[in-house]
């Protein structure tokens, strides 16, 4: 109706209209922008977006700097909108908070901005919490109620316009000993208390004498604020609008918000805090980031270092919207939108001599204008290196399994992130989401693309957990979005096949970054890398790994326990493996693994390890950089307790571990799939007739050591004894298996499991002597805690990849695995600072290798 042409692409414009600050990796260069870009006070957080206006030859008009040429006045701002808004929603946290504290108060009543529909509907409202707190009072507990008020400008104003429609008093800085000491004057219980201040109440000169303000603008150092020993110890409510600049002194430091949290006499104080003014670690130094109407309300515990959002914890409730006005759309717009219109018609007329916009340009012609070339000293530009970008990390995790715990842990110990656990298991994600600060939680259902496409597009890193299988998808779909992937599975045909797609658009997959594969990868390339550069060639690499169950609780005669499903655990032991050992290529087929183990893997006197070759060795030759054919060994397998193979294979043998749907097990027990897999005639369980068919299907007797460990097994398992009975459905024998293997075989209280990794290498010397080196990381569950040491080992590695990206430390693109400097050797220096240190050995003579000692039938 207003002629306006809706068009995507912004690159047709010559000047661009925005509000906040637009992503680096999106503006366009050459342009003209007008936008609010919390640059020209030098935030430190923002000059990486200062330096690619410049880089890009961008003009940069800010709407802070328009002014009126006599008055000085700003001229287009949402100052008094943002104070409306803040306001509203302050008084809407702190009765929220008063009731998670068991206090109910008129407070409760109100509600957020946005949920008012019209500014008659606020003063309605208001007018109704003003006459609840005139008649029934405020919580005696927390009298007298002070909110503070700091800023004299239109988001003070604003605030104020707000709070005044509420019954009140207003106070003085000298009024408020004796007001705190008269504190259940009935007076305090029907009003509250609104205390202005300004830099003469909350600073003071260090060496004494006068607050001076033209000093204080001057040489703001010689000031500090007292701030938090002359009104904080007061304050219930704290409403931030001063306008700060880093070389003033702050407020309130985290160390002062600390000094009164620790008092228990004022614990009914400093409850919360709006802060309008919304600069991140500045006047406030303990507000870390923004916060957004959707999850408006942080709290900083300053005591323990800890930021949360548990309403019913310690902290000061913190709420810092850096979008307040659109919580009030349609005022905010209007008067911004008329305050607008003269300067922005002047600039599509081309008119840049007008005064406002003129004096409002920042930077143009790659150049900072004159009032702004102080910020050169904000700006780093020697060897491309920039100021830290301190803007909210984001980062998307699918999936909420077990392995999610210790990746978040990671995640949200760095208060510049925000976490979304994405599942379609909504329960285990708030559950998992609940334990940590700036982490939400949200249902993903991967075959609604809509959904996951705008998941995936809000953040900066996704991590992929889900189902192998799945990761693909999700990729893609972050390709698309030109978002990093991190998955900790390996990389399939489909997964490799988007490696171009991903080069294109500058986009990294890396996958593969768990325990095995992952980390082992780190440590193998490490000692690679560092013998060739030394000129030697690796003759050998031989790689042991596996999650076990710690040594003293591997009570069963698998001699093993699952903390996840054991399907995965089952459907590996049908791979076919190759591997080359002692200079010959040697390969077993699928259905034979189990029957071709290496009995004994001698790592360590104390652990009687068997083992299990692993997939293909040989492809690990060229993705390790080495040359098979100058190899003696190649060999990667994984570690079991001994006995574990002889039961598994039996088992297999016997049609356990068949996938055809003819051997499904519907609505029967755990007896009854025993009895139909193994073909026993009676319907009872009878034991000598059960270990006669056993004999006779395995070909061995009655009395052997094998019959009388699966028939121990068949009841460990719940198909024979006393849980036999209990229901059993599954599409398959192996599905049925994993069900009764996960029901029965499962970690109890008290108990941990255990990874073992084992890198052993032949290095031939330059001057023709043989090394065997080796790397190695054995660790334990936390039996107390139940974190498992293989979420560790997974999630952790996962976590610092992430983390990596977030900080642009990867710069390789495409679909890749950890083996390359730039990413293996930060995560394996952040691994050692978690506990987690590869010890590494090195022997002279091949006669001390691994490989002289594995017995493989």
């Amino acid at each position: 109706r207003a002629g306006a042409i809706v068009e995507e692409d912004l690159s047709k414009a010559d000047a661009i209209l925005g509000i906040k600050e637009v992503p680096v990796d999106k503006l366009i260069p050459n342009k003209t922008y007008l936008i609010f870009s919390h640059t020209h006070k030098g935030q430190e957080y923002n000059m990486p977006s200062l330096q690619a206006f410049l880089d890009q030859n961008i003009r940069l008009i800010d709407y802070e700097l328009m002014t009126d040429p006599e008055s000085g006045k700003r001229l287009v701002l949402f100052g008094t909108h943002a104070g409306y808004a803040g306001m509203i929603d302050g008084l809407h946290g702190l009765g929220q908070r008063l009731l998670a504290l068991g206090y109910n108060s008129p407070l409760i009543h109100m509600g957020q901005a946005h949920v008012y529909p019209n500014p008659e509907c606020v003063n309605t409202k208001l007018h109704h919490v003003g006459d609840i707190i005139s008649d029934q009072g405020l919580p005696d507990a927390f009298a007298p109620m002070v909110f503070t008020f700091t800023g004299s400008g239109n988001v003070t104003r604003g605030a104020r316009a707000i709070f005044d429609k509420l019954p009140h008093d207003n106070i003085s800085m000298e009024q408020l000993p004796s007001i705190v000491k008269d504190r259940y004057n009935q007076r305090y219980k029907n009003r509250l208390l609104a205390l202005q201040v300004n830099a003469a109440d909350y600073v003071e000169r260090i060496e004494g004498g006068q607050y001076d303000r033209a000093e204080y603008r001057e040489f703001p150092d010689r000031y500090r604020s007292v701030f938090a020993q002359k009104i904080a110890p007061y304050t219930t409510m704290l409403i931030n609008g001063i306008y700060w600049e880093s070389r003033f002194p702050r407020l309130m430091t985290t160390k002062d918000l600390a000094d009164i949290q620790r008092r228990r006499d004022l614990r009914s104080r400093m409850l919360a805090i709006a802060d309008i003014s919304c600069d991140i670690g500045g006047s406030l130094e303990f507000m870390s980031h923004a916060s957004t109407i959707d999850s408006p309300f942080f709290y900083v515990d300053a005591v323990n270092s800890v930021e949360h959002k548990d309403i019913e914890k310690p902290g000061v409730q913190i709420n810092s919207i850096d979008n307040l006005p659109t919580e009030l759309p349609f005022e905010a717009s209007k008067h911004f939108g008329d305050s607008l219109y003269p300067h922005a018609k002047a600039l599509a007329l081309g008119n840049l001599s007008d005064t406002v916009l003129s004096r409002a340009i920042i930077c143009q012609n790659g150049q900072l204008e004159l009032p702004h070339k102080h910020l050169e000293k904000n700006l780093t530009k020697a060897h491309g290196i920039r100021v830290a970008d301190t803007r909210r990390k984001r980062v998307l995790l699918a999936g909420s399994g077990m392995v999610s715990q210790p990746l978040v842990d990671y995640l949200a110990r760095t208060r510049d992130t925000d976490i979304t656990v994405a599942s379609n298991n909504l329960d285990e994600a708030r559950n998992l989401a609940y334990q940590f600060p700036n982490t939400q939680a949200t249902l993903l259902d991967i075959s609604d693309t809509t959904t996951l496409n705008n998941n995936v597009k809000s953040s900066d890193v996704v991590v992929s957990l889900v189902p192998a299988p799945l990761h693909p998808q999700i990729a893609e779909t972050a390709i698309r979005n030109g978002k990093h992937v991190v998955t900790a599975s390996y990389i399939s045909d489909e997964m490799a096949s988007l490696d171009r797609k991903a080069k294109d658009a500058s986009v990294t997959v890396l996958n593969e970054i768990g325990l095995d594969p992952g980390i082992d990868h780190c440590s193998a390339m490490k000692i690679i890398d560092e013998a060739k550069a030394q000129g030697a060639t690796v003759r050998s690499f031989i790689s042991w790994c596996g999650g076990l169950t710690a040594p003293e609780n591997s009570t069963n005669q698998l001699g093993y326990k699952f903390s996840w499903s054991p399907r995965g655990v089952m459907t590996a032991g049908l791979n076919a493996a190759k591997f080359k050992i002692n200079k010959q290529v040697r390969e077993i087929p699928s259905g034979a693994l189990f029957g071709s183990a290496f009995a004994q893997v001698p790592l360590y006197p104390g652990f009687a390890f068997e083992g299990l070759a692993n997939r293909d060795s040989l492809q690990y030759a060229d993705i390790y950089g080495l040359k098979l054919d100058e190899m003696d060994t190649m060999f990667r397998g994984t570690l079991r307790f001994q006995g574990y193979a002889e039961i598994l294979d039996a088992l297999l043998k016997l049609g356990f571990l068949d996938l055809n749907a003819s051997s499904a097990i519907q609505q029967g027990t755990g007896f009854q799939f025993l009895a139909q897999t193994i073909g026993l005639a009676s319907n009872q369980p009878d034991l000598p007739q059960i270990a006669d068919v056993l004999a006779q299907k395995l070909g061995t007797t009655v009395s052997s050591t094998l019959v009388s460990r699966l028939l121990l097994a068949f009841e460990e398992f719940g198909m024979l004894g006393p849980n036999s009975h209990l229901p059993l459905s599954a599409p398959t024998a192996l599905d049925a298996l994993s069900k009764c293997l996960q029901s029965s075989l499962k970690f109890g209280q008290g108990e941990r499991d255990m990874v073992c990794l084992f890198h052993e290498f032949g290095i031939e010397n330059p001057d023709g002597s043989y090394d065997v080196q080796t790397s190695s990381l054995v660790a334990y569950g936390d039996s107390e805690s139940g974190e498992t040491a293989m979420a560790r080992t997974v999630g952790i590695p996962a976590a610092i990849a992430t983390r990596l990206l977030l900080e642009n430390k990867i710069q390789t693109r495409g679909v890749i695995r950890p083996t390359i400097p730039e990413i293996y050797q930060p995560l394996l220096e952040r691994l050692g600072q978690m506990g987690m240190h590869f010890t590494e050995t090195s022997k002279n003579g091949v006669h001390n290798s691994l490989q002289q000692r594995m017995a493989w039938n």
